[in-house]
């Protein structure tokens, strides 16, 4: 079930983020937002949260600093982000160590935790974003970016991995992306999929020229199923097709950064 406070607190500032609808244990929270209510200009407007390092590299630090301030006030503490990679690599997060990551970003595609309040922070325009939570006696939480290659390349499996629960007991959510009527392909990702899965190639239609459409939504899914992950929820909101909500690189170019966040809440 959807967090009902955490939308009801987006709907009294007129935000139109996201609050995923999953079966999630009752102390994990977790949002998604939109490129909507932000300080950013241009390709980047409003809410870009920029990258690993946006003092260094935004277009408009100060703007991404506001957008990430905003985003704080919704909150129990700074989010730890990442240096993405579109690789499979995961960061574990401990109370020995979390201040150092949210001060240096490590670099990865996915974190996970069994703190309470250490909020995980991942950053996409097209990716998919997918959340974790486990619901068994020991509380853990996960975030993976997972691109093509990522998802490719066993980004969601490793997640699952690190974080050490039963499959059967998680349960996922996989935000919005890119949509299987935007995303053209080559050879080289259809091979990349279906290379260890053929089950897979169900999941793109065939174009002219050597080029497929790829269903990412869908090839998630079925790689977390695959993983032994059955509760498995989705919002398949295509991030291309709607401008006005989302940010997308594919159709943009130099754009802004949307942010999914997930964090656990003390017992």
């Amino acid at each position: 079930m959807a967090d009902a406070a955490l939308a009801t607190a987006l709907a009294a500032r007129a935000l139109d983020w996201i609050v995923p609808r999953w079966d999630a244990p009752a102390r994990v929270h977790a949002l998604m937002t939109t490129r909507n209510g932000g300080a950013s200009c241009g390709n980047e407007a409003s809410l870009d949260v920029g990258g690993a390092h946006f003092q260094r590299d935004a277009a408009d630090p100060l703007a991404v600093a506001e957008n990430r301030r905003r985003i704080e006030t919704l909150l129990p503490t700074a989010p730890v982000w990442l240096e993405q990679v579109h690789g499979r690599g995961v960061i574990a997060i401990d109370a020995a160590n979390v201040d150092l990551l949210r001060a240096s970003p490590p670099r990865a595609d996915a974190l996970v935790t069994r703190c309470n309040d250490v909020v995980l922070a991942i950053r996409v325009a097209d990716c998919v974003p997918v959340l974790f939570a486990a619901r068994d006696a020991d509380p853990v939480i996960g975030a993976a970016h997972a691109g093509w290659r990522g998802l490719a390349g066993g980004v969601l499996e490793a997640t699952l991995a690190a974080m050490a629960a039963p499959p059967a007991s998680v349960v996922a959510w996989v935000g919005p992306a890119i949509g299987a009527n935007a995303f053209e392909v080559g050879h080289d990702v259809v091979d990349a999929f279906c290379a260890g899965d053929p089950g897979a190639h169900a999941h793109f239609v065939a174009r002219t020229g050597g080029k497929f459409l790829a269903d990412l939504h869908a090839l998630a899914r079925r790689r977390l199923r695959r993983a032994g992950v059955v509760d498995v929820h989705a919002d398949d909101s295509c991030t291309f097709a709607d401008a006005a909500r989302f940010f997308s690189f594919r159709r943009d170019g130099a754009t802004g950064r949307m942010a999914a966040l997930i964090w656990q809440a003390g017992p």
